[in-house]
């Protein structure tokens, strides 16, 4: 950030009184422009034994298959930012949505939420950022073209409670790989 977006002066990073972290400062007007995580909202739609699953029509990860979610909006919930996102990617409805996991990604200031969710009838299609959705049973999930690590984090603890038949929720941290 170089300029304030409250009266246009240069900002500089340092630390405000009573914080302990730099923040970026306007150098004019004092204002103090506060950078916080993302969320990402979305859901596990699941009808009988497969689950729904969309290909990216948009970057990042274009052609790779993922959860329907996306950046919350100002004003909604986790919970509404879900069902908004499953109906923008792949036109379904879900029923009796339950929060599943919650994935924290700090190294890209990110935190995945995702609820589970039922589909009443296996009714959906692609949405404007999805090539296609589709159905998949778990031997036939496209493990090596998953977009995210989230996703694949929450299918795998999918999979696992569902032999289980206990759904608890699910928090974890995703760290940056060493290379």
């Amino acid at each position: 950030m170089k300029y304030c977006s409250s009266c246009g002066d240069i900002v500089s990073k340092r630390i405000p009184e009573g914080d302990d972290r730099h923040r970026h400062i306007c150098d004019g007007c004092d204002t103090i422009h506060y950078q916080n995580p993302c969320i990402i909202a979305g859901s596990l739609p699941v009808y009988e034994d497969r689950v729904l699953l969309c290909r990216r029509a948009i970057e990042p990860a274009y052609g790779y298959w993922t959860l329907p979610a996306g950046f919350m909006e100002n004003g909604e919930t986790t919970l509404e930012g879900a069902v908004r996102e499953s109906m923008e990617e792949a036109n379904v409805q879900l029923h009796t949505l339950e929060l599943y996991t919650m994935i924290d990604i700090p190294h890209i200031n990110q935190v995945y939420i995702f609820y589970r969710g039922h589909m009443a009838k296996p009714e959906f299609s692609p949405g404007i950022e999805s090539l296609e959705v589709e159905l998949f049973d778990e031997k036939d999930i496209p493990w090596t073209d998953i977009a995210f690590p989230s996703v694949k984090t929450t299918l795998e603890h999918y999979f696992a409670d569902r032999k289980k038949g206990l759904f608890p929720v699910r928090t974890d941290l995703i760290q940056r790989r060493k290379r």
